[in-house]
């Protein structure tokens, strides 16, 4: 895994690839403060490195999407909520609720919650712009003060 470091409007993130895909992007603080695994080196050439870009570009406002080949790891369940999450569009929100009745599972939504809470690629697999279905803010993995960050970043 190669990883690389990225100071952000959201504080530093670390960015890890294997290959030509992208498989996290570590908040350093927050509920999921993480680090680099042990066997990780340090490159931001290839994936690493255009992620960085694209990231770059997306808090410059001059990206809305994401255009990389990602790999996340995880049970089938959490997989499909992570490809529903893709297909919110940049500036929306929508509820768990309504996340969980998209995947076909209209009575999972704590799963969904729970899975949301578990994407390895956030920002990218856009798991900000889930929210509660009273319209309030609810956890987040690099806690409440990023999501409200790339909500208004959004618009």
């Amino acid at each position: 895994m190669h990883y690389a470091r990225m100071d952000s409007p959201v504080g530093v993130l670390t960015i890890a690839g294997e290959g030509d895909a992208l498989r996290f992007i570590l908040f350093c603080t927050g509920n999921r403060a993480a680090s680099p695994g042990r066997d990780w080196q340090e490159s931001g050439s290839g994936i690493v490195g255009e992620t960085i870009r694209q990231l770059q570009e997306y808090f410059e406002k001059t990206r809305t999407g994401f255009d990389l080949p990602l790999k996340p790891a995880g049970t089938p369940f959490q997989m499909s909520v992570w490809r529903e999450l893709q297909s919110i569009p940049y500036g929306k929100t929508i509820s768990y609720g309504e996340l969980a009745r998209r995947i076909g599972r209209p009575s999972a939504s704590r799963a969904v919650g729970a899975a949301n809470g578990a994407n390895p690629i956030p920002i990218v697999i856009p798991c900000h712009r889930v929210i509660g279905s009273n319209g309030g803010m609810t956890g987040y993995g690099g806690g409440l003060s990023i999501k409200k960050i790339l909500l208004d970043l959004e618009g």
